[in-house]
């Protein structure tokens, strides 16, 4: 099994005691690369030197999580305009609206979105897009600029059927994550993941967060990490009817033609 893992949070503090254990255990799970999450000034920045000193390996995305909208400014968007221009910085984002936790203001998350939509026009890259609770207005800003950016993927998808195929509508990629496998509020999750065309589906475990609930034995710090994209795997490839192969085979293409690092 050869995976690519979209979107992993590996500048998070808790990656520092054993982070090249973490990358080793991926590879010998079949994670042979992995995209670090920018979500942050400082996150972006540190994503980007881990690509660097992984290359090959590692990938990168610049961008400002909604959470940190209101401190986006002129700085922000020249530093995520110089940190996109690197070739190891595969996609802008993490960007997008969250309405769930509403952490800044709403009117500056729209604000942060249109400015980060316009680097990503103006480079002509990828977007790596985040939204919860707030589909009616991600809709909108991503309609305005989707037919002048080559690729979108809608990441850490949790969102009901309307959205879904608003989103394939738009000619979007969907990310799917250990969220399928929470039995508690993934149920709907199960069913979509069949709608979603095979080279529109993309994999990631949004690393350390959203442990798979079902994984066994659980790791004592409740830590996800790459390594789990194997069992994220199985589990859609069960939910499509499909062999464990043939759902990474086709996450893996989809995932490299889009990121241009096939």
């Amino acid at each position: 099994m050869h995976l690519i893992d979209i979107g992993a949070n590996l500048t998070h503090d808790s990656f520092r005691r054993d982070f090249d254990a973490v990358l080793e255990r991926a590879r010998k799970a079949g994670v042979e690369r992995m995209v670090v999450t920018g979500a942050s000034r400082e996150g972006s920045r540190h994503a980007l030197e881990l690509a660097r000193a992984h290359a090959g390996v590692l990938f990168a995305t610049a961008g400002v999580h909604p959470h940190h909208a209101g401190d986006y400014g002129a700085e922000t968007d020249a530093l995520l305009r110089e940190l996109a221009r690197d070739p190891a910085v595969v996609a802008v984002g993490e960007t997008g609206l969250d309405y769930f936790r509403d952490l800044s203001p709403r009117p500056a998350q729209r604000a942060a979105f249109e400015k980060q939509l316009a680097i990503a026009v103006d480079l002509h890259k990828p977007l790596f897009l985040h939204q919860r609770d707030a589909h009616a207005d991600f809709l909108a800003l991503l309609k305005a600029a989707r037919d002048r950016v080559p690729a979108v993927v809608v990441h850490c998808f949790t969102d009901e059927r309307r959205a879904l195929f608003d989103y394939l509508d738009l000619d979007c990629h969907i990310g799917i994550t250990g969220w399928v496998c929470d039995e508690r509020r993934g149920l709907h999750l199960r069913e979509l993941v069949r709608e979603i065309p095979s080279n529109r589906l993309m994999l990631e475990t949004d690393a350390p967060y959203l442990l798979p609930r079902d994984i066994r034995p659980q790791p004592a710090d409740r830590r996800n990490e790459p390594m789990y994209l194997a069992h994220v795997c199985e589990v859609v490839a069960g939910l499509r009817g499909e062999d464990p192969e043939i759902t990474a085979a086709n996450a893996t293409q989809a995932s490299g033609a889009f990121f241009g690092i096939a």
